[in-house]
């Protein structure tokens, strides 16, 4: 028992159980969400630091997501036509 618990007190591989409580904790967000966010801070980023148009940066959020692979191109489309 006890080099079981010295193990456990020294051994880093033994901190995987803290990984998944941690990951239990975290709230899931959709797919569709993440990526809904990426390109908002995208777009600020562009109008902020570029100071590209708003017009351009759906043009080239447009040409980006038709450049995307058709699985997750499907996913997007809804992207393009809610922004």
């Amino acid at each position: 028992m006890l080099a079981v618990e010295n193990r456990n007190n020294t051994d880093l591989r033994t901190v995987g159980a803290l990984f998944y409580h941690c990951c239990d904790e975290l709230q899931d967000i959709q797919f569709i969400e993440a990526i809904q966010l990426i390109i908002d801070m995208l777009k600020n980023a562009l109008q902020q630091k570029l100071m590209i148009s708003k017009e351009q940066i759906s043009e080239f959020i447009d040409y980006f997501i038709n450049a995307l692979p058709v699985f997750l191109k499907e996913k997007l489309s809804l992207l393009s036509c809610e922004s």
